[in-house]
């Protein structure tokens, strides 16, 4: 049925038609290809335009492939596209329209099931424009036996790296059938509206990556991981810097470069850029040697695996007991003694390099847990970038002071003495580390299931370690290696204020409050046992293929959730985005949310064998099931990921990554919701 305004739009057109004597801007020409689908090719005059299948209410007419009679065979899924499209703003319609500018090739499926009695016919309804006019036009097709390749007698054969039905898609069992819900009558479905009766699961795992291409991916989290990996990184080494560890080389150095050139202004100068440049490379070489090792991935799934995460817990546990004063942990004094000798016995540039690996080696008791703690974190990014970044943010917030004081010397006199006020920054730092290790023995927690550490569990020891560093930097509390204290600093003062403060803006969470600050550390919502807060967004699906099911009996959209229980980015989602109330009224209503743990380390009843990159892998895990999903199927690895499905598993609307951005993400899922409107009427 044609909309008022595009007979309108036809009637206006009518007479630049007839100018153009019955031109055509179209030309259609179509077959049957060797991996059995229809090819539907547009050949299109320069200066028009087709457009799009999938067009808004009231918009021009779009192109529409109707087939008629079909015998000997099956359609599998819908039209499909590849070709570029542009979308803009039409001021005529007053809306965004999508449009071909270039000649674009449509794909649809088949399966044959009779080639001897095989015949598919139908036509092409289509809009083509240009500056001056529009031209509504019609092209039919009719396939028949002798259009079937010779060598096609049965449907496509599943592609290389996708997953394989039987081993993959495990029978589900039958469901009563259920009404839909009122959410669904927010999306106005009707009986005669067009959802899948039945949908083989094999088919939900179909790769859609082309697709979700086509869209545009609205926001991604590349460019802000980076970032922010950096950031982390540069704070690391700025906070590494403040360690009694760091802090004495500082002086020592700088004289060491002095020694070496005092006549000679310019060579101090060079060589104290090449000692900065010198601890940079080293530490970005050990970075990337670490991951090299052990691959980025690697590292990533270390990041949830229970030994690796109880082993980081306990160094965490050692070295803040150290930084407690109870002991001194050092390497080897021959290592450092080693190194020195080589610094002061060798000359030019190979001199520096070593007095910078003496710089690493004597700091590495203080910076060994941030480095580590760096990078598991820059590794879940799922690339050698990430570890990269993360150490050059780290090395560069290290080198930089060194550098300056060597140019700048005089500095020196205006720096603080080592003292008690070290080992103040020392015991602090033994407090974060306490409260950081909890994080990774969080992780394993939930990974495996174990339910030793729930949120309140995770909550009451935070408070209690933050109320106590409150009270040791008023001066209550003393430790071996501490100085007396007979007034409290200003500066220490409001640092307990601040960690007073930070204590008792936790305690509502043990009665369920989000605690947004903290929600990338703590353990989620659903892990705490009493809670008056129900405004968390709950998955009502923890399975891929059972919740696309119910999706299609219930004909709502699906909402797929990649995420992990060693995801912090996630967390931070779920508190920051999922909480405000517009958002979770939506996914609550209006979409049947699937959440994908791609960590989770329950074991599979049996290990299923994929072909991956021509190689046989086996899935031992439901995590390494989910994790295999989002790369085959969508050509992601990175978490948080969403992406927002029909009922056959093809997407409607651009993926979304890592933005807190609340606007944009109210915008993701609205576009979502007008995708499966327009998919289910086409």
């Amino acid at each position: 049925m044609l909309r008022i305004n595009q007979l309108v739009f036809i009637f206006l057109s009518f007479s630049a038609i007839i100018h153009a004597q019955m031109m055509e801007p179209v030309k259609w020409t179509s077959q049957i290809n060797d991996s059995g689908e229809i090819v539907f090719q547009a050949k299109i005059e320069n200066g028009w335009h087709l457009y799009d299948m999938n067009l808004p209410d009231d918009g021009p007419i779009p192109t529409a492939f109707n087939f008629e009679e079909i015998k000997g065979a099956e359609l599998i899924g819908k039209v499909v596209t590849k070709s570029k499209i542009v979308s803009q703003y039409d001021n005529m319609f007053k809306m965004t329209i999508r449009w071909f500018g270039e000649n674009p090739t449509f794909t649809q499926k088949l399966k044959i099931t009779d080639k001897d009695n095989f015949l598919i016919s139908g036509s092409i309804d289509y809009m083509a424009c240009n500056d001056q006019s529009c031209v509504p036009g019609e092209e039919t097709f009719n396939f028949t036996a002798k259009d079937v390749p010779t060598q096609l007698i049965t449907a496509k054969n599943v592609e290389k790296n996708t997953v394989s039905p039987e081993t993959i898609a495990p029978a589900i069992p039958e469901e009563k059938e259920e009404p839909a819900t009122a959410a669904a009558d927010s999306l106005h479905l009707t009986a005669t509206e067009s959802v899948p009766e039945t949908v083989a699961l094999a088919d939900y795992w179909q790769p859609v990556i082309t697709e979700l291409q086509l869209f545009g991916e609205q926001v991604s989290s590349s460019d802000k991981s980076w970032l922010l990996i950096f950031i982390v990184g540069f704070g690391g080494g700025l906070l590494a810097l403040l360690t009694p560890c760091v802090w004495p080389i500082i002086p020592m150095t700088v004289s060491f470069f002095l020694k070496r050139a005092k006549t000679n202004r310019k060579k101090a100068i060079s060589d104290a850029l090449t000692y900065g440049f010198s601890i940079i490379v080293i530490y970005l070489l050990l970075g990337l040697i670490i991951t090299a090792i052990f691959g980025a991935s690697a590292l990533n799934d270390l990041s949830t695996n229970a030994v690796f995460n109880l082993l980081f817990f306990a160094l965490l546990v050692v070295f803040a007991i150290s930084f407690f004063g109870a002991f001194e942990l050092v390497l080897p004094s021959s290592w450092t003694n080693k190194m020195d000798s080589k610094a002061e016995s060798t000359t030019g540039l190979i001199s520096i390099f070593f007095m910078a690996f003496t710089l690493v080696l004597v700091s590495f008791s203080c910076t060994g847990p941030i480095i580590g703690t760096l990078l598991v974190e820059a590794a879940g990014m799922g690339s050698i970038a990430g570890p990269a970044i993360g150490m050059f943010g780290f090395s560069l917030a290290l080198a930089i002071p060194f550098a300056l004081f060597a140019l700048f010397p005089s500095w020196l006199q205006n720096l603080p003495k080592s003292g008690g006020w070290l080992n103040a920054v020392k015991v602090v730092l033994g407090f974060l580390e306490l409260a950081l290790a909890l994080k990774f023995l969080s992780v394993a927690d939930l990974a495996y299931g174990w339910g030793l550490l729930d949120r309140e569990v995770f909550l009451v020891i935070w408070i209690v370690l933050f109320v106590l560093l409150g009270i040791y930097l008023l001066g209550k509390i003393k430790f071996a290696h501490d100085s007396d204290l007979p007034y409290v600093p200003v500066p220490r003062l409001f640092l307990a204020i601040i960690s007073f403060a930070f204590a008792i803006y936790m305690i509502p969470g043990l009665w369920g409050a989000p605690l947004k600050a903290i929600s990338a550390f703590s353990p989620p919502l659903y892990t705490q046992d009493f809670s008056l807060y129900h405004g968390e967004v709950r998955p009502q699906f923890y399975d891929f293929e059972e919740g696309m099911e119910y999706a299609r009996k219930n004909h709502k959209p699906v909402m797929i959730d990649f995420t992990g229980y060693g995801c912090v980015n996630c967390r931070e989602m779920e508190a920051a985005v999922w909480s405000d109330p517009r958002v979770k009224a939506i996914i609550d209503n209006d979409y049947v949310l699937i959440s994908l743990y791609v960590d989770d380390k329950t074991k599979l009843n049996e290990p299923l064998e994929i072909m991956e990159y021509d190689k046989t892998r086996r899935l031992k895990t439901i995590g390494d099931k989910w994790s295999y999903l989002q790369r085959s199927k969508f050509g992601a690895n990175a978490q948080p990921f969403y992406v927002l499905l029909d009922n056959t598993g093809m997407p409607v609307a651009p993926a979304y990554a890592y933005n807190k951005n609340i606007d944009k993400y109210l915008q993701f899922l609205q576009e979502g919701r007008e995708g499966y409107k327009l998919r289910i009427k086409n």
